[in-house]
Formats: structure tokens, C-alpha cells, sequence
């Protein structure tokens, strides 16, 4: 509520003068429009750090799913509220021991925990049975591999271009913890035109 000085002042003539109103104490407008900024950076940091962040794709282990340098946009919170599922494209922290490897990557679930995964022919077995992949237009390049079971808190992930017999995912590192996914990829958003939901 503004203040005022007082309802009328007299002047030396005898004048009234309406009366003047002063400064509110508190935060100029400088002051308010930087505590204001701030809060924004702050909300800002929050979301990107526990809730959504966008990452960029770089290389080609995702064809035809993903493509260098889309970007998509990664809900963080997910994991928090579910479980991580097959089938899911997820970002994680890479496990890889190599100096040059990119400190993040994005790979698809396709094994979760207690699954028996084994690549055969060019094809990926879960418990036996033959996994149905629409999002690969491709057999598994490179050697077979033997039954592996997934342990409990452990996701197998590979790219989706199984072209690529060198592709860094679970062939190489082999099981990831549930600690290292950072989320899941849920849209692509940039170009404009390439927009949709994965």
C-alpha cells in the first residue's frame, strides 16, 4: 500500500499543496528486476538438473531411429516415478573405458532385469524367444553371443543400427545399472520438421 507524507502541506504563501508521495522501502527497480532474473535462472537450473533436459545425437548408432544431430528433448523424473522398460531410448552416463568416448550416449533398452539375452544369427533371443524389433531395419552385424542373464538393477542396451558390429553398447561394456541412466528420450524436437514422439 502506497505511503504518503502527510494529506497537505502549507507552503510559505499559504498555499496547500497536494501531498508527495514517497518511495515504497523495499527494492528499487533495478533490484527487482535482478531478484526476478535470478529466480528464473534458478527454476531454469532445477529443471535441467532433476526434470528435462535436451541432448544432441551424435553419430550414427541409432539409425534409423535417431540421426546425428537431432535434438531431443529427456524427461529425467521418469525413473524416478517407474521403472525402466524395454524398449525404451534412453540417455546414459557411458560405461565405456575408452579416453575419447563421449561422456554420454543414447542406446534402446532391450534387455531388463532377469532377462536371458542371446544374439544368434543375426537376431536378438530374450528368454528363448525371438524379440520383435520395428525400430531396426537390420540383422546384428558382427559374432553371436551367448546367453547372458541380466542381473537384478541391470539394463541391456544396445544402438538401433545394428549395421554397426563396433557399435559402444551392451556387446562391448555388457550391463549397465539402473545409476546411470540419466532418461528417457521421449521427443525429437529439432528440425521442425523431423518432430515426433519416440
Amino acid at each position: 500500500m502506497p505511503r504518503f507524507t502527510a494529506d497537505a502541506e502549507k507552503s510559505g504563501d499559504g498555499r496547500r499543496h497536494r501531498a508527495r508521495r514517497s518511495r515504497p522501502a523495499g527494492l528499487n527497480g533495478f533490484g527487482r528486476r535482478f531478484l526476478v532474473l535470478a529466480v528464473a535462472v534458478a527454476a531454469a537450473l532445477l529443471v535441467r538438473v532433476y526434470v528435462m533436459h535436451f541432448a544432441v545425437v551424435r553419430g550414427i548408432s541409432m539409425e534409423p531411429t535417431l540421426r546425428e544431430g537431432e535434438w531431443v528433448l529427456v524427461n529425467k523424473i521418469v525413473y524416478a516415478i517407474e521403472e525402466p522398460r524395454r524398449g525404451d531410448v534412453v540417455i546414459l552416463r557411458n560405461p565405456s573405458k575408452f579416453p575419447d568416448s563421449p561422456k554420454l550416449i543414447v542406446k534402446r533398452i532391450v534387455g531388463e532385469p532377469g532377462d536371458t539375452l542371446e544374439i544368434r544369427d543375426g537376431r536378438l533371443y530374450v528368454d528363448g524367444v525371438r524379440l520383435i524389433e520395428p525400430y531396426t531395419d537390420a540383422d546384428i552385424e558382427g559374432e553371436g553371443m551367448a546367453p547372458v542373464r541380466i542381473s537384478g538393477g541391470h539394463y541391456f542396451v544396445m544402438g538401433d543400427n545394428r549395421r554397426l558390429a563396433a557399435s559402444e553398447d551392451s556387446r562391448s561394456f555388457r550391463e549397465v545399472e539402473k545409476e546411470r541412466i540419466v532418461g528417457r528420450a521421449e521427443l525429437v524436437i529439432w528440425p521442425i520438421p523431423g518432430w515426433r514422439r519416440l
